[in-house]
């Protein structure tokens, strides 16, 4: 006796089948899924859409038909989407790292207003979260030396700032991305991961390392008023000792002087993005 279709069932597979098909092409049009990229298995994608293999097949066959994935052998699909990777040309990146009070943040400002590009300060994107979380652990919400933050909320703070990096890159946007990155930058194999991650999205990469005196950056520090920066303040002549003037990213990098009595931030990085465009 042969079964007959359930209704109900064809078109809940129909149903899955579009949502499967728009999300995939939603990412594909938002460069999350670049052009060129090999999709995962059938099966594979299956048990992620906690579907069939047949509900993903009729998705494929969608995205096939209007040319978004090509069918190769043995089941491997790849992303089609030439247009859409012309249109976004490779994204530049300027990574500003320096020690607090040093300008780093003065001068990504500087960098965002002459490009247009988006900015993206470690304190700007997480402060509220970090210090909600620190209240949270028992901790003041402006302590930035304890263990619990070294630890615990600082690799998150950066966790969180480089996904979104990541995800300006996938949309093909330029971006300064400022925070200290003292230990990142001192880390050779996370300059190579952050180049890697740049160069994946065809981008171009300039780190850059803000130097200031310690003079200078007592006076920024102390004019900003920021609660966070207290413990420095009043345990100066510690803090200071403990800092490496003559610092020197892992990777290749430009280094700029906002120490006073240098020249004006806006000149030096005006000069900078000159030297990208010429490479």
């Amino acid at each position: 006796m042969t079964t007959q279709p359930n209704p109900q069932e064809e078109l809940q597979r129909g149903t899955a089948a579009l949502v499967i098909a728009q999300a995939i092409r939603n990412d594909i049009q938002s460069g999350r899924l670049a052009h060129g990229r090999q999709l995962p298995g059938t099966r594979s994608l299956a048990e992620s859409w906690n579907t069939s293999v047949a509900t993903i097949n009729r998705a494929m066959a969608m995205l096939a038909e209007e040319g978004l994935v090509i069918n190769r052998a043995r089941s491997s699909r790849i992303v089609h989407n030439p247009a859409g990777a012309a249109e976004r040309r490779g994204p530049r990146v300027i990574l500003i790292g320096g020690y607090p009070g040093s300008g780093k943040t003065e001068l990504g400002r500087i960098i965002a207003c002459q490009t247009g590009w988006a900015i993206l300060d470690k304190d700007t994107t997480t402060r509220p979260v970090v210090e909600a979380a620190l209240e949270r652990l028992g901790h003041s919400p402006h302590d930035r030396e304890s263990e619990t933050y070294l630890t615990i909320i600082r690799p998150a703070e950066y966790e969180a700032l480089m996904a979104t990096l990541n995800e300006n890159l996938q949309c093909g946007s330029n971006v300064v991305v400022t925070a200290p990155f003292v230990r990142e930058l001192s880390d050779e194999a996370w300059c190579e991961r952050l180049a890697a991650t740049v160069a994946a999205h065809n981008g171009s990469l300039q780190v850059v390392w803000v130097y200031c005196d310690a003079f200078t950056m007592h006076t920024y520090i102390r004019r900003r008023g920021a609660a966070r920066d207290e413990y420095k303040l009043a345990n100066w002549s510690e803090y200071v000792s403990q800092l490496d003037f003559v610092f020197a990213p892992k990777a290749s990098h430009a280094r700029l002087d906002n120490s006073a009595g240098a020249r004006p931030l806006q000149e030096q990085a005006k000069e900078l993005l000159d030297r990208m465009a010429k490479l």
